[in-house]
């Protein structure tokens, strides 16, 4: 496909360039300094795009960042998704990236055209604090502490439904579907049958063209993406109208613990308007579905992974798992309670984070022209940031190569702006306790439950664009003897 896409460019460059005539990028020079950073911006339109996507897929991504680093420097620019750019690492330029109010933030052109411009991820100042403020209630921990049960019930019925019974099973699949129920539960408000499936069978495709070469073409992933985002849209607003016709008949009857969609719809400001409109609310939940999908499900399927390779780091962690399931009655849900106690889990989590972060990197863009360590970043340029290169630094995690989650027993000791698998400052994920609590659950009754061994001995992954292990992860499982005898 890569080829095809190539051929097609190529063909359409002269074109394009005839159409823009001999006009060059251009920029008002407001700072003394004049020079961009050094680096090439490679064929004109595609730049670097290819080499990136390819080496990501040939999971040598890290290698290809670091090429660059060891020919230009810390600081470089290039051409990635038919924008300049430039690249740099390390803690302190994470720092300025996250915090300064010269970055702003700026997905790729296939993210923006993918969810809309109406959601987080897009808007700045007064707008995004205000979206920010409807949403971040509902995912802040004392509102998520009443739906632990909620996803309790959504990961037991999931394990009785893939799991119990079989031999083998796909481990990366199965944790796609149990995020997207948790997703549909919690965020939309949809039970499963039809619609939860419309969605999902929608959603998986929109995904594979969010870091894309937007080209819309018939044939590339892209285009794809696009009438799958359409399609999704639609059915989100059918969602959101229906939940405003029951708001409407039953204003004085509305449940404490309500989906987000229904607490979006439910806020108002003053003279009766609501906080976010229907555009917002839809583009909001899609960024939301998007966010919390794939990256909870990489964190699932590699922690499901690492255990199976770290006898030592399973041990601990079923330990203090059992020691928490043995103060359960049969069949009672998991408490608020019980996940505070699952502090080693938790760094088992982080350190999974650190060595396979499910978000290699991403974009900010220079809202006017800046001046970092001597060099020019014109206004509109991409500013792009990979999360590796910090957290496989062996300067700031000795021996960064080795797996060892009591690196995280005391956070503080860390440097600020070096493990950023959940990115930092005003940009920091606000699903973070979100992704903690599903984490933590599902790998209870996982462990709990079932015993389980890889099938597949060659420990490959690449990322498209998250991280994707060889053939799903299949491995064999065995319901645990402890588990059996108290059905």
């Amino acid at each position: 496909m890569d080829n095809i896409l190539l051929a097609a460019l190529l063909f359409l460059i002269p074109i394009l360039m005839f159409l823009k005539g001999t006009k060059k990028t251009s920029y008002s020079l407001s700072s003394t300094t004049t020079t961009v950073p050094p680096g090439s911006m490679g064929i004109p339109i595609i730049g670097q795009s290819l080499g990136l996507l390819r080496a990501m897929r040939a999971n040598t991504a890290e290698q290809w960042i670091q090429e660059r680093v060891n020919k230009y420097g810390p600081i470089s620019k290039l051409n990635l998704f038919g924008k300049p750019t430039v690249f740099m690492y390390g803690p302190a330029a994470n720092k300025f990236i996250f915090t300064s109010n010269m970055v702003a933030n700026e997905p790729s052109k296939s993210t923006r055209m993918i969810l809309g411009d109406r959601n987080l991820l897009m808007l700045k100042g007064e707008e995004h604090k205000r979206l920010r403020g409807a949403i971040l209630p509902f995912l802040k921990t004392e509102s998520l502490k009443r739906y632990v049960g909620k996803m309790d019930e959504e990961v037991k019925m999931h394990l009785d439904m893939y799991w119990h019974g079989k031999q083998e099973v796909k481990v990366m699949p199965l944790m796609k579907t149990l995020t997207f129920d948790i997703i549909c539960s919690l965020l939309l408000g949809v039970e499963r049958g039809k619609l939860r499936y419309e969605l999902l069978e929608c959603f998986e495709p929109m995904m594979e063209g969010m870091l894309s070469i937007p080209i819309n073409l018939p044939f590339t992933r892209y285009n794809r993406s696009l009438k799958e985002s359409s399609k999704i849209q639609k059915l989100l607003k059918q969602i959101v109208q229906k939940k405003q016709n029951e708001l409407i008949k039953n204003q004085n009857n509305t449940s404490f613990e309500q989906d987000l969609i229904t607490s979006l719809l439910g806020m108002k400001v003053e003279e009766g308007k609501q906080v976010m409109n229907e555009k917002e609310i839809i583009q909001n939940i899609m960024l939301l579905m998007v966010a919390g999908h794939d990256t909870s499900a990489v964190l699932l399927t590699f922690l499901v992974r690492l255990l199976a390779n770290e006898p030592d780091i399973y041990a601990s962690l079923l330990q203090e798992q059992e020691e928490i399931a043995e103060t359960k009655l049969p069949g009672e849900s998991l408490t608020w309670e019980d996940l505070t106690k699952m502090k080693y889990t938790w760094r088992v989590a982080y350190e999974t984070l650190r060595l396979f972060p499910p978000v290699f990197g991403n974009f900010r863009m220079a809202a006017r022209d800046i001046e970092y360590e001597g060099y020019l970043i014109p206004k509109g340029w991409q500013i792009f940031w990979v999360s590796a290169m910090t957290h496989m630094d062996n300067n700031i995690f000795p021996e960064a190569s080795n797996i060892d989650p009591n690196r995280f027993e005391n956070q503080s000791s860390i440097p600020p702006y070096s493990f950023i698998a959940f990115g930092g400052g005003q940009r920091l994920c606000p699903g973070i306790e979100f992704a903690k609590i599903e984490t933590l659950v599902a790998i209870h009754y996982l462990v709990t439950r079932f015993t389980w061994k890889l099938l597949c001995a060659d420990n490959f992954f690449k990322r498209d664009p998250m991280p994707v292990p060889t053939q799903g992860l299949p491995i064999q499982i065995s319901p645990r003897k402890v588990y059996e005898k108290s059905l």
